[in-house]
């Protein structure tokens, strides 16, 4: 595959290529050291977890998963070309703003400034490996904020290349450091191993990119990254190194390659991954085995089994709180995996192109549906637990508070509109039945408007107290209320009883 203008880039990168391509050499020698008699440990230790459980063996089994991870984030970014993935026509703009669909948790105490122009522009390359990159960008300016500040993303074209830079107004770095940026195991932060940030300078050069720093501590971090546009694009289906076997059907295809499949899904799902990792209750393993299920009912072709996991899963994920975009493009990416197979799979085998249309129809109809199911299930269970919270906020903003048996306060605090109104009439004539009260305080010192819709619902509040046999006193009345009614030309003190403050009410209420 060439590439088009990129001799002078990759030039001027020669030393951090070296640097590289000799981590590559290293992380070959320690793969080969090492993993293997790791994995065995590993292995040793989960029967020893099966037999007996004990609380050491979990910490040695956790730590030696750690160690194998690092390891293999030390392949991936020496050796990138390793992983199976095609190369694409990509349009970063896009996958940007699905990005940052994945920060909507942490983007109320930072603000996003979205910069985009030349969003028609498209590069060549590795989607994952790219977004992989851009996604550790983000996090790391997310976590360079220590509480409110702001980060900028723009994205242009600068002749015959894309710029793309994210600022942010962090703890920066120190000048002397910035040269180190892009070596395993080093990291300006208190926590990590710097492998986020060596994985982006790796997946950049790969592309014929560069990258260019500034910073300055106490001010904030600008990466920007610079990739090249004309590049020889080739398009077409993605053939992946399968084993096929003669007159197997697809389900025998699929399960002789089953291994392969879903170690091409991790790579895939890496950003998902990360996200999810500090969730309570959810794991690699779970997320890999709800794949593994969609899967087999989707070579059976069940759509009611396919129904009925999408509306289990997606409440399961609305109650681990984790986004729906992260779900959707899990799904998607599994879509994309799935066609592949199918595709690497009939090459060997004749089929009209009849046969085609419907299998086209059947796979895409049976993962809509799916999707369109966990969505509705996500966001129903959503609905509830909002619902459960408005009616819980509802009813702590109008607490009446007994202060004997016969004698309570209403406090209302904040701004009072109509709906709020109609829902303190409810809540306060069932309390005073309840409670069965015959003085009501109602104390206004909180409210910081009101207009005269409120009033005249004050009004049918305190006519319905009356009814139920309880006298009312408003109490609390600030300045700027009192402006208000006046303006509005509201008496309000001959329609019911007003005092200053609410001492002065429980006074008169204890003669």
């Amino acid at each position: 595959m060439s590439v088009v203008n990129g001799n002078d880039r990759v030039s001027e990168s020669d030393l951090t290529l070296d640097r590289l391509a000799s981590i590559g050499q290293i992380a070959a020698g320690i793969a080969h050291e090492i993993k293997n008699p790791l994995t065995a440990v590993k292995g040793f230790l989960q029967l020893l977890k099966n037999e007996t459980s004990h609380k050491y063996l979990d910490y040695a089994y956790s730590e030696l998963e750690n160690a194998l991870t690092t390891l293999q984030n030390l392949l991936h970014v020496s050796k990138p070309d390793l992983e199976e993935e095609p190369f694409d026509s990509i349009n970063l703009s896009a996958e940007l703003e699905s990005l940052l669909y994945l920060f909507q948790e942490k983007s109320y105490q930072i603000s996003i400034e979205k910069q985009f122009s030349d969003t028609d522009v498209r590069v060549y390359g590795k989607r994952n490996q790219l977004k992989k990159a851009f996604f550790n960008l983000i996090k790391n300016a997310f976590e360079a904020i220590p509480e409110k500040g702001s980060i900028v993303i723009k994205h242009v074209k600068a002749n015959q290349d894309l710029i793309i830079s994210i600022s942010d107004t962090g703890v920066g770095i120190p000048k002397e450091k910035l040269s180190l940026l892009g070596t395993p195991f080093y990291t300006s932060k208190a926590e990590g191993t710097g492998m986020g940030v060596t994985q982006v300078y790796t997946a950049i050069y790969e592309h014929g990119g560069k990258i260019s720093v500034k910073s300055e501590v106490g001010k904030g971090t600008v990466f920007s990254i610079q990739l090249p546009i004309q590049y020889t694009i080739q398009q077409g289906v993605v053939h992946l190194k399968l084993s096929y076997v003669e007159n197997h059907d697809f389900l025998q295809f699929y399960t002789n390659n089953q291994e392969t499949f879903y170690e091409l899904l991790k790579s895939k799902g890496q950003e998902l991954f990360q996200i999810i990792q500090d969730s309570e209750g959810i794991d690699l393993k779970i997320i890999l085995e709800s794949a593994r299920q969609v899967v087999q009912m989707l070579n059976e072709r069940n759509e009611h089994g396919l129904i009925m996991h999408a509306k289990e899963h997606g409440r399961n994920w609305a109650r681990m709180n984790l986004d729906l975009i992260l779900k959707l493009e899990w799904i998607q990416n599994l879509r994309k995996l799935y066609w592949d197979f199918l595709f690497n799979y009939y090459k060997h085998v004749e089929q009209s192109q009849m046969e085609f249309f419907e299998l086209e129809r059947q796979v895409n109809f049976n993962l809509d549906s799916y999707l369109k199911h966990f969505a509705s299930s996500y966001s129903m269970y959503k609905n509830e637990v909002l619902q459960s919270q408005r009616e819980s906020i509802e009813n702590l903003s109008v607490p009446v508070i007994p202060l004997s048996d016969k004698m309570a306060i209403l406090p209302v605090v904040g701004t009072l509109d109509t709906l709020r109104a109609k829902k303190l009439q409810e809540n306060v004539l069932i309390k005073i039945y309840q409670l069965k009260i015959k003085q009501l305080i109602i104390d206004l010192s909180g409210v910081s408007y009101i207009d005269m819709a409120i009033v005249s619902h004050l009004f049918k509040i305190i006519n319905g107290v009356a009814i139920q046999g309880c006298k009312a006193v408003i109490t609390g009345i600030r300045p700027e209320i009192t402006n208000t009614v006046v303006e509005l030309g509201i008496a309000l003190h001959e329609k019911v009883v007003t005092m200053g403050t609410l001492q002065q009410a429980i006074e008169e209420f204890d003669k």
